[in-house]
């Protein structure tokens, strides 16, 4: 994985599981109100993140493809 990714949060649908945090603590961390935020708007392509991603409950996390706006998760359908 050489990609670089941008990583989001949408703020709106995060419930504080906490889980990407158990997954990739040093990409995301959770404020005073539970929600999740992504250390770097910007990360070196990276199992965990991804596996974050993928295990957020409502997936509220959105990695795109840095270079190009690329859906990387969730992908299109």
């Amino acid at each position: 994985m050489g990609d670089r990714w941008r990583v989001e949060v949408d703020r709106g649908i995060c419930i504080g599981s906490g889980m990407c945090v158990n997954h990739a603590p040093e990409g995301f961390t959770l404020d005073s109100a539970r929600q999740s935020h992504p250390r770097a708007p910007q990360t070196d392509a990276n199992e965990p993140t991804l596996t974050a991603a993928e295990g957020c409950p409502v997936e509220a996390i959105l990695i795109t493809l840095a270079t190009t706006g690329e859906p990387v998760f969730p992908p299109e359908d």
